[in-house]
């Protein structure tokens, strides 16, 4: 009967001890670490499904003053893929939330947050070709278009080689009815000072990360929107091609 209740107890802290191993190595994972986010790579993503981003970094290595000398417009990008840490860095610093409140990056009139980012994927390890749109307070991508838009946005861009060449687009557009509905007309304006803002912290998250980026403005407006069909109420107002030099 001991060597009974010995075995069992034996086996007993056996099992306590692999949930305690469990429980720590899961505490022992790094921060930013996101294992949905790496498992994805196995599986096609499906239409509609909500993507988990890793967590971004909040105090770098590079001052703002280094980013500031080290921004520039830069055209020409590698074939190398972009990875998701670094997507992940670049639509938060565009739009993330840095508040219990909700507050953002990127300062906005009256928190009306006018913005919306979506991103057309050409070069991004773990990540279907196509369309999708980022959710900050979830800091998630979700899949919206399993489509090959680049050939005609290429072409709607002027065949402006960046689009082709970069590992991604950022597609900043606008619903400015959120801000004129408080401001009227005189929100018009603010939704063009937040656009330059959020602009601007993705050039300058690109250089932090070694990355190329430029602004695109020159292409035909109607055409793009038809292209990306991102909703009646948005506003396609800027492009930004980011790929690895």
């Amino acid at each position: 009967m001991k060597k009974y209740l010995t075995a069992v107890l034996i086996f007993a802290l056996l099992g306590i001890g692999a949930i305690i191993f469990k429980v720590g190595s899961r505490s022992l994972t790094p921060a930013g670490t996101n294992t949905r986010a790496e498992t994805i790579t196995n599986r096609q993503i499906q239409t509609g499904e909500m993507i988990d981003l890793p967590q971004p970094v909040t105090d770098g290595d590079m001052s703002v003053e280094k980013a500031l000398t080290l921004r520039r417009s830069i055209r020409s990008y590698s074939s190398e893929p972009l990875s998701l840490s670094e997507v992940s860095q670049l639509l938060w610093s565009a739009q993330g939330i840095t508040s219990e409140q909700g507050f953002r990056t990127a300062p906005s009139a009256g928190a009306t947050f006018p913005l919306e980012m979506f991103m057309v994927v050409n070069n991004v390890e773990g990540l279907e070709k196509g369309i999708y749109h980022y959710h900050p307070h979830e800091h998630q991508l979700e899949f919206i278009r399993d489509e090959d838009v680049t050939p005609p946005l290429f072409r709607a861009c002027l065949s402006q080689s960046m689009i082709r060449e970069g590992g991604a687009v950022l597609v900043f557009a606008a619903d400015f009815e959120r801000t004129t509905g408080r401001y009227g007309e005189r929100g018009i304006r603010y939704v063009y000072n937040e656009i330059g803002h959020a602009g601007q912290n993705v050039h300058l998250q690109a250089a932090a990360l070694n990355l190329g980026t430029v602004v695109i403005g020159a292409y035909r407006d109607d055409e793009v929107e038809d292209i990306l069909r991102l909703g009646n109420n948005l506003n396609v107002l800027y492009l930004m091609p980011v790929g690895r030099l």
